[in-house]
């Protein structure tokens, strides 16, 4: 998993080099504070679920922890797909500026 987040980490960086004009590194912190508040609210909402399974833990039932636990796992998964999703999108804006500048100076 730590590869793959690395591997995609390289990835970002390889395209914001290519950005170098001011609209599109715009673009991409518009992209980034879009995206910046899904992720923040799945964040908040997983650590709400696993610390409610930890305190459930010692006066709950065991059904009711691990239910707790399975939600917070849910909100991790979906957290991931989230950032995938969000690197896709800045990935794919780079490319579309790449294309339109590179038709601009075949010119």
């Amino acid at each position: 998993m730590e590869k793959y987040f690395g591997d995609a980490v390289e990835t970002v960086m390889g395209c914001s080099n290519i950005l170098k004009n001011a609209v599109g590194i715009v673009g991409v912190i518009i992209i980034i504070s879009i995206c910046i508040t899904p992720i923040i609210k799945l964040v908040t909402l997983m650590a709400v679920y696993y610390l409610g399974a930890a305190i459930c833990q010692p006066i709950a039932d065991e059904k009711i922890v691990k239910l707790l636990s399975q939600i917070g796992a849910t909100f991790r998964l979906l957290l991931a797909i989230m950032c995938s999703v969000s690197v896709m999108l800045i990935i794919g804006v780079t490319l579309v500026i790449r294309i339109s500048n590179s038709g601009v100076m075949m010119q």
